[in-house]
């Protein structure tokens, strides 16, 4: 019997991003924002935690004059 395509695993699935966070990440996090202490609060019915996704920057186009100082540049070398 086959797997469904959406069951199966690819490599560089694991390092998604994920909207659910464990119940660790999520410590982590609110003792980094100072809203959590591990002696004192309770692990149980913790706050909810915004996990976004970092959107990536894309690159500026060259313009013709960072084109011509990267080509004199290459030539120098």
């Amino acid at each position: 019997m086959s797997l469904h395509r959406s069951l199966k695993v690819t490599a560089g699935a694991l390092n998604q991003h994920r909207n659910v966070l464990t119940r660790a990440e999520r410590i982590e996090k609110l003792t980094e924002q100072d809203r959590f202490r591990p002696g004192d609060d309770s692990p149980l019915g913790l706050v909810k935690v915004a996990n976004r996704a970092v959107a990536k920057k894309k690159k500026a186009a060259k313009t013709q004059d960072d084109a011509a100082t990267d080509e004199k540049t290459a030539t120098t070398e």
